[in-house]
């Protein structure tokens, strides 16, 4: 009788993480084929569908579902056992949404031993929430917007920061030599920002701007939009965790909004006791962002 091969279980894992075979495959450093492949075999042991194919991507069956979090337990043991038999700490497996991935991680893991191994993931909170879930990552910074409500997945949260947003200007922009201004004040500018992963809203333009933006660039590297910023070109929207990885060339400036434009960062992670490794890198985030 056929048994579930280790990969064809980080296979299952990485699809219902990212939500297509072609996606996991570049994860994976497969081949597409590759990838089908291993979804037959995992179905015919199965006996069944695992995955439901659509326009939108693909989705777990409720055989899938139940399969999932037993695939993710023993990749999690298999993963111990490596890491015990090679008599090293870590990796850790981290994930940061882009602007705590360029500003607080490289904070957080600097001070940690060079010994203790930690990967870093870059993604959106979506995409993050759903790696934690699917068991690839360890743990997550990911931001949350009022009303701060818990991700729909059952993860514990620690509380890292609040903070207001701010607006990165070109250093000869008139707006930089203020230390706040008003939401009409942005009226006219034209704006750098990137596609959020629903494609419906554009992650740099003010949400409060009550006019139709003017977006004339739409990149989704955070460093690629303040290059585009400290050339004079645009404005951006940033969330403070990322001032420190801010270039020559950009102001930082406060935006005086009722409501104010808050965002909570916090770190995320599937419920149960830390090992010693992964403890440490939480300690370490939470003692940046103080």
């Amino acid at each position: 009788m056929a048994d579930f091969s280790p990969t064809g279980l980080r296979v299952l894992r990485e699809i219902a993480q990212s939500g297509s075979f072609s996606a996991a495959a570049r994860t994976l450093g497969y081949t597409q084929s590759a990838v089908s492949r291993q979804v037959a075999s995992l179905e015919a042991v199965a006996g069944r569908r695992l995955f439901e194919r659509g326009r939108d991507g693909v989705t777990l069956t409720a055989a899938g579902a139940r399969l999932l979090p037993r695939a993710t337990r023993i990749l999690d043991e298999l993963d111990a056992a490596l890491r015990e038999s090679d008599d090293a700490a870590g990796p850790v497996r981290l994930g940061a949404f882009a602007t705590a991935a360029a500003g607080l991680a490289p904070q957080a893991l600097a001070t940690l031993p060079r010994e203790l191994i930690v990967t870093l993931r870059e993604g959106t909170t979506p995409t993050l929430t759903r790696a934690l879930r699917a068991g690839t990552l360890d743990l997550a910074v990911i931001a949350q917007i009022p009303p701060f409500h818990p991700p729909a997945t059952e993860l514990e949260l620690t509380f890292l920061s609040e903070r207001e947003l701010v607006v990165a200007v070109p250093a000869s922009h008139p707006l930089a030599r203020a230390r706040a201004v008003e939401p009409e004040q942005l009226h006219g500018e034209i704006w750098v920002a990137s596609r959020s992963d629903a494609g419906e809203s554009l992650l740099g333009v003010w949400p409060g701007l009550d006019e139709r933006p003017d977006v004339r660039y739409v990149v989704r590297d955070w460093l690629a939009k303040l290059r585009i910023v400290a050339a004079g070109l645009a404005i951006t929207t940033l969330a403070p965790v990322a001032t420190e990885a801010v270039p020559e060339g950009v102001a930082i400036v406060a935006v005086r909004g009722e409501p104010p434009e808050t965002r909570r960062i916090v770190l995320a992670r599937r419920p149960g006791p830390l090992d010693g490794a992964t403890a440490r890198v939480a300690d370490a985030l939470i003692a940046a962002s103080g």
